[in-house]
């Protein structure tokens, strides 16, 4: 089965309607606004580790009336809601059938299955815990894409990443409970993590085909009916929840599912995956500073030194060498 090779497409331009046959939406021609298309793709992919951070401290909330299924349903119902308003809104319509597939894998792994899975394990360990296992997520997405996208492991990508792994492992352990650990919670946090890489490689070369907006939309969507076997779970807790657990919900669809993971979607069609993947570990240091304001959890020391690496890993991960980045201001 032939790779797909980011490198050997030219970085798209303003997505444009896919012909009939399934034709990529990317022109071939060199892209001239590449240089002004790096802002909005960074603005981007800050909207996405802002929203999902701030999805821990909801699910925190809803976690607490709804079991993992019927969380995991609700929010992508609601997120589902959202997509397919804006879908209709901007007439956008379906994509073409090459984009299919690869909707589909990452709406059952990502969407669904990691959604479930992740709400499940973190019912069973605590959220240090969980979040040292699922942060080996962007590991596994970069060695994904070099296996099956042709992508290439930099030098300063694989430094970013191993000092944001560092600060998550640092943040995680200053975060962990003094009980025994669920073996079952670790095995599914570890699912949760093969899901979302697999979902996050799935859906890189779909973009070359579809629009964000599009890959989002029915990646949801596909991912909602997944968890249709969950639905009298959720008519049950929805009955007895507190407004506060429903509210958060409704929150984690609207904001960290359908806005966050279409600015996903737009920053990953003008990147690669592994570094997108990277881009993620900022989210235990934002986590950390959003419990602060919000929940008034005074971080120690050590859970700041995390953090601090967490972000400084990012920054060499995003980072490029200065002749790749004269390349892109010129539009080559």
């Amino acid at each position: 089965m032939a790779k797909f090779s980011p490198r050997a497409q030219a970085r798209p331009a303003a997505p444009a309607a896919a012909p009939p046959g399934g034709a990529p939406i990317a022109s071939t021609a060199p892209d001239r606004s590449a240089g002004r298309a790096q802002p909005l793709a960074l603005a981007a992919a800050g909207v996405t580790v802002i929203l999902w951070a701030s999805a821990f401290v909801s699910i925190r909330s809803a976690g607490e009336a709804y079991a993992p299924g019927a969380l995991a349903l609700g929010r992508l119902l609601t997120g589902s809601l959202v997509l397919v308003a804006i879908l209709l809104i901007r007439r956008e319509g379906l994509p073409p059938r090459a984009a299919w597939p690869g909707i589909a894998v990452s709406g059952l792994l990502w969407f669904g299955g990691y959604s479930v899975v992740l709400n499940w394990g973190e019912q069973l360990v605590d959220a240090g815990t969980a979040s040292l296992v699922v942060n080996i997520a962007p590991l596994l997405m970069a060695l994904l894409a070099f296996r099956l996208l042709d992508e290439s492991l930099a030098p300063r990508l694989l430094t970013g990443m191993a000092v944001s792994f560092a600060g998550a492992v640092v943040v995680g352990l200053s975060m962990a409970g003094g009980g025994s650990t669920s073996v079952l919670g670790v095995v599914l946090c570890l699912v949760a993590a093969v899901a979302y890489a697999g979902g996050v490689v799935a859906q890189k070369p779909t973009l070359a085909y579809a629009t964000p907006l599009q890959v989002t939309t029915y990646g949801a969507l596909i991912g909602a009916v997944a968890c249709l076997p969950f639905g009298w779970q959720l008519v049950r807790d929805a009955a007895d929840a507190p407004l506060s657990a429903t509210l958060n919900m409704v929150y984690l669809g609207v904001f960290p599912t359908a806005l966050a993971f279409t600015t996903w979607a737009y920053a990953l069609a003008r990147t690669t995956a592994s570094r997108m993947g990277a881009t993620t570990y900022a989210v235990p240091a934002i986590v950390v500073l959003m419990a602060w304001l919000l929940l008034d959890e005074i971080p120690g020391a050590l859970t700041l030194a995390g953090g601090v690496l967490c972000l400084a890993g990012v920054a060499v991960a995003r980072s490029r060498p200065r002749r790749e980045k004269a390349g892109a201001a010129r539009g080559t």
